[in-house]
């Protein structure tokens, strides 16, 4: 019983997980949160962000260990509490669509396979065989930056490229980015919800999409373990240089309040923090930042940070955010 509540998902009210989340890192360390949990530091910094639902057996490591009571206000949810919700709202859909559930999927997919093994295939002009179109751009800024949305949290499988974003960044990064993809290449952008996680994808589904991301320097599958960087047409030119970074610490960069006491008054001011496990795009953008006249600092805990009040403010000004969240965070 203790093992099936431990691998439980917890739903906190919006906003509250990162509240909790601020609560036990005034307390101990991000590393020191991730050791205990026996998880990485990129999966509390997404908890913290909200973009996945914490577990239960973490929830209760990190109360003890920074001696924090549980939160009374949230629910505990099965890991795949989200299947039987949307099994039951496709069946409904299908009975109002069709007045009936259709019968069994693998006879269909049968039927399916002998019809392409007999004609389908041998289609000369057949719209499944023909990839579909996009609109190649030129190399330009509004490129640039999206190359960075994709390095920061974007992935690229075969037929398709994937930008997650948590919830709240729906209805403002979200819709940027939308009208980004839609303007460089000419493509539907699909938006699907994930509740399991209170995450939204923006899906595009083309493979010359695909085909064209890795000719301008993209990668298919794992970023972290291919080590990506900034492709070397951005790092020629300055203002691709901007745009590409823009685009990166919109979705993997950090916004946050430093605070300290110190002759029992309390001081705090905001700091900028890049986060990424690949060493050859952390040193990318610590380049890129030092050769615009900030003085950023490299950590051992995978960031680059922007310290000084003026560095922060003038990373505004060179910068700035198309990510309103982090916009709000600043002006707040």
């Amino acid at each position: 019983m203790v093992e099936t509540i431990n691998s439980k998902r917890v739903l906190f009210p919006k906003g509250q997980q990162r509240n909790f989340l601020n609560k036990i890192i005034s307390k101990i360390s991000i590393k020191e949160a991730a050791e205990f949990c026996n998880l990485s530091e990129r999966t509390i910094r997404d908890w913290r962000r909200e973009k996945f639902l914490m577990n239960y057996k973490a929830l209760k490591i990190l109360c003890s260990k920074s001696r924090f009571p549980l939160p009374q206000n949230i629910e505990l949810k099965n890991y795949y509490w989200y299947v039987e919700k949307g099994a039951s709202k496709g069946g409904k859909s299908l009975f109002k669509k069709y007045g009936m559930i259709l019968g069994d999927p693998e006879y269909r997919k049968e039927k399916w396979r002998e019809w392409w093994n007999r004609e389908g295939k041998y289609r000369p002009n057949s719209i499944i065989n023909s990839p579909k179109p996009i609109k190649e751009p030129n190399f330009s800024e509004e490129l640039a930056e999206f190359v960075g949305i994709m390095l920061g949290d974007g992935g690229i499988a075969r037929y398709q490229i994937t930008v997650t974003l948590n919830s709240r960044e729906k209805e403002s990064y979200g819709k940027f980015i939308v009208f980004l993809i839609k303007r460089l290449f000419n493509v539907p952008v699909a938006v699907r919800d994930r509740k399991t996680d209170s995450s939204v994808s923006l899906v595009v589904s083309r493979k010359k999409l695909v085909d064209f991301c890795m000719r301008i320097g993209l990668k298919i599958g794992n970023k972290v373990k291919q080590q990506i960087d900034i492709p070397d047409w951005i790092k020629r030119n300055k203002l691709y240089e901007i745009a590409c970074v823009r685009g990166l610490m919109d979705t993997d960069g950090c916004v946050f309040v430093h605070r300290y006491k110190s002759k029992n008054k309390w001081y705090s001011y905001k700091k900028i923090i890049f986060t990424s496990a690949s060493s050859p795009l952390r040193r990318s953008v610590f380049s890129i930042f030092k050769n615009f006249g900030l003085s950023p600092r490299l950590t051992n805990r995978n960031d680059v940070r922007i310290d000084k009040i003026e560095d922060v403010q003038r990373y505004i000004k060179i910068f700035g955010f198309h990510n309103r969240e982090y916009l709000k965070r600043y002006q707040n």
